[in-house]
């Protein structure tokens, strides 16, 4: 899978669960991601961003990218997400992959009331 490809589903899946999860947690009296009357320095130290109308959330990326090249192989960048396996399948063929971590964050405004819709 290409990095692109990992963080937009991550993000569409964290957004589509939050819409999924409202109407259940409504009717339990809970509120998913209700608007916080909070001020920015303590909703800032709980890993939260004034985004205009709403808070934030954080998501936090540290992935593992492989590289692989070789005879046999399509050569390309990947998303680590698999164990690795070592033995003998009954072909021969040259490869060489390495594996690099990349780190990066991505402020997401969740569904849920906006300061403008009180």
């Amino acid at each position: 899978m290409d990095l692109k490809d990992f963080v937009a589903q991550t993000l569409s899946q964290i957004v589509q669960g939050v819409a999924e999860a409202k109407a259940p947690v409504e009717a339990l009296g809970a509120e998913v991601n209700p608007l916080l009357r909070t001020g920015q320095t303590t909703a800032g130290n709980a890993g939260l961003l004034w985004a205009g109308s709403s808070y934030a959330q954080i998501v936090r990326f540290d992935v593992a990218l492989t590289v692989t090249e070789g005879k046999g192989t399509k050569g390309g960048i990947g998303v680590f997400a698999g164990a690795v396996t070592l033995g003998s399948s009954g072909q021969s063929q040259t490869e060489s992959s390495s594996v690099s971590r990349v780190k990066f964050s991505v402020p997401l405004s969740l569904p849920g009331r906006r300061a403008n819709e009180q």
